[in-house]
């Protein structure tokens, strides 16, 4: 699991891997970023029927450039309104609260800002009918260690609403190099995923469902044991025996508007899906006595606390969803991203 430190880059990797794989489906160099928007993007078809790529490989690169000048910006600042724009769904939500607390905790910005930049850019574009268009950025980033275990591959899911709209940056996870599979293409582009296709073990769109009972009840069945599973529910019931300070968890589905889950067909036939979760983490100390609260949650939170503190969390997952027919393990999470959003005391 990946931890956004409320605004700030994510602190360390998931599953390290020093194994490099050839450059894929429309790569492109960070040289690229500082191509001019082309009309291309802007294009209108009466009846939204027509497959359209979502962005050329240039407009894919200035947009990644726009969001990684946009989160400089913001984080060196820690005004939210600098990313505002550049950023949406799980991932503004989780970016947008943490620069708000940490306005509060370090009113007179970032003192330890680093310039994030992302290299290597390799673009994979869905074609697809109608909006949202939407696109795919598997980057290195300057935070890790490039050639060693602490490898990184940071994948930005970028969404586009309409043609007069910005791209903003939807979705982060991190992973491997290794990690990140071969995209399916036709025709030279990739082929996205319906949400509610049935050729899938779980279709796109039930997959926020599907972990949320998961983690709920933990019964065998589609997904796969590891650390975003049953390693993370072994957690979570060991936080919940602490002793003096119940913990309660309560997990709840998100997977509208632009929290909706995005896929790509593998070269395997499997599928590489991203979507989210929300969920509310209750600690209550034992009479006489009040939960500690970080001060980057303190700043976001309403209410006094008396004995009762919750968090409310936003996580980002992506997983590899086998082909329909797959009864087990049919569903790998191989990375989450989680931030505080919110707080009440009570």
């Amino acid at each position: 699991m990946t931890r956004l430190r409320l605004g700030r880059a994510p602190a360390g990797p998931l599953e390290r891997s020093s194994a490099r794989r050839p450059a894929r489906l429309l790569g492109a160099t960070a040289t690229a970023a500082v191509l001019a928007l082309t009309a291309s993007g802007c294009v209108t078809v009466h009846g939204e029927s027509a497959l359209l790529p979502p962005a050329t490989p240039a407009e894919a690169a200035q947009a990644l450039a726009d969001f990684t000048a946009a989160y400089n910006r913001a984080d060196k600042t820690y005004d939210p309104a600098q990313d505002a724009d550049r950023v949406t769904g799980p991932l503004g939500e989780i970016n947008q609260a943490g620069l708000r607390a940490r306005a509060v905790t370090s009113p007179g910005g970032n003192a330890n800002h680093r310039p994030l930049a992302l290299t290597d850019a390799r673009f994979t574009l869905p074609r697809k009918a109608g909006w949202p268009r939407w696109f795919l950025a598997d980057t290195d980033p300057n935070l890790d260690t490039d050639g060693g275990p602490g490898d990184q591959r940071w994948l930005l899911v970028f969404v586009r609403n309409g043609p007069q709209q910005l791209w903003e940056a939807a979705h982060l996870v991190i992973l491997g190099p290794s990690q990140v599979p071969e995209f399916a293409e036709e025709e030279g582009y990739a082929v996205p995923v319906a949400a509610d296709t049935d050729a899938l073990a779980v279709a796109p769109k039930d997959l926020g469902t599907a972990y949320v009972s998961y983690l709920k009840d933990g019964r065998p069945g589609p997904f796969a044991a590891g650390p975003h599973t049953t390693t993370w529910r072994e957690q979570r019931q060991k936080t919940a025996k602490r002793p003096g300070l119940a913990t309660q968890f309560l997990d709840r589905v998100t997977d509208q508007g632009d929290f909706a889950p995005f896929g790509l067909r593998t070269k395997d036939g499997d599928a590489f899906v991203f979507f989210s979760t929300r969920f509310f983490e209750r600690q209550t100390a034992a009479p006489g006595y009040r939960p500690k609260v970080d001060p980057e949650i303190k700043a976001l939170m309403t209410g006094d606390v008396k004995n009762t503190v919750t968090k409310e969390w936003v996580s980002d997952q992506v997983a590899l969803v086998r082909p329909a027919g797959t009864d087990r393990d049919a569903v790998t999470v191989k990375a989450r991203l989680q931030g505080v959003v919110g707080a009440q005391g009570s």
